[in-house]
Formats: C-alpha cells, sequence, structure tokens
C-alpha cells in the first residue's frame, strides 16, 4: 500500500481556485440565505477546506431589498450602533434599515455569520450585495448558484 497517497493537502493563497457566484435573495430568508451564504464564502462546500485560509468563492446578491424575515421580526428586530460619544447609542429597526439600505441587512447577517478575525474581515470583503437585479459584476460572468440545492 502507497502510503504517500494518505498525505493531507492544505490549501494555501495559490492553489486555491476562487470562482463567482450569483445568489437571487427574492422570497429567501434572512438567516438561511446568511448561513449558505457564509459556508460559500468561508469555502466550507470545497474538498480542499482549510480553516485558516481564504479558499472560498466571491458571492455576489441580488435582489437584497425582497429578503423575508418570519413572524414580527420586521417591527421587533433591532440593529444597535454606537456614534462615540457618551449616550450615542442609535437603534433601529429592520423595515428602518430595509427603507434606507436593503443591502446592509444581508450584508451584516452574513457578517455574524464569519469568524471575528482577520480571515472573517478577508472573508466579508468576497461579498458584494444589491439591493436590485443590477449588478457590477458581470464582466466576472459569475455562476448562479441555487441556495435550495445547497444542504
Amino acid at each position: 500500500m502507497d502510503t504517500l497517497s494518505y498525505k493531507t493537502v492544505s490549501a494555501n493563497k495559490a492553489t486555491v481556485t476562487k470562482e463567482w457566484l450569483l445568489v437571487n435573495a427574492e422570497g429567501e430568508a434572512l438567516g438561511r440565505l446568511a448561513s449558505k451564504v457564509a459556508n460559500l464564502l468561508r469555502g466550507k462546500h470545497k474538498p480542499s477546506f482549510t480553516p485558516h485560509v481564504d479558499c472560498g468563492d466571491n458571492v455576489v446578491i441580488i435582489n437584497a431589498e425582497k429578503v423575508t424575515l418570519s413572524g414580527n421580526k420586521w417591527s421587533d428586530k433591532t440593529y444597535l450602533r454606537y456614534t462615540g460619544y457618551p449616550g450615542g447609542q442609535r437603534s433601529t429597526t429592520a423595515t428602518e434599515l430595509l427603507q434606507k439600505n436593503p443591502a446592509s441587512i444581508v450584508e451584516r447577517a452574513v457578517k455574524g455569520m464569519l469568524p471575528k478575525n482577520r480571515l472573517g474581515a478577508e472573508l466579508f470583503r468576497n461579498l458584494k450585495v444589491y439591493a436590485g437585479e443590477a449588478h457590477e459584476q458581470e464582466a466576472q460572468k459569475p455562476t448562479v448558484v441555487n441556495l435550495k440545492d445547497l444542504k
């Protein structure tokens, strides 16, 4: 038996193959969409997954304003931010944030499911979210991904 065939191959920046993927968020539940996109960004769907390397794909999400939330989350879910001044904590509901910037709802959900370190920040840069159908990545020829097919 050849023992060389059992060696574990660790991916690095030079050996990783990155693709461009297009995800349509229309009618998708926000949390389920975010967890599947986070797995695509991380590269966990690839057999060459290496935890400490950016081996995921670049993901483009369109129709971010058509994402759904269940229950009373449109009015009850709050997003907090801090201005930097004493007493400067501000909160907005999901409905207000959808009217102001629909892409940020999806971005915040996906960012919360990525690692909280330098690798997570690098992975987050591989995500592009757009409110409508149009996006700026036509030149990269992204492959359309159906989230229902992913586990």
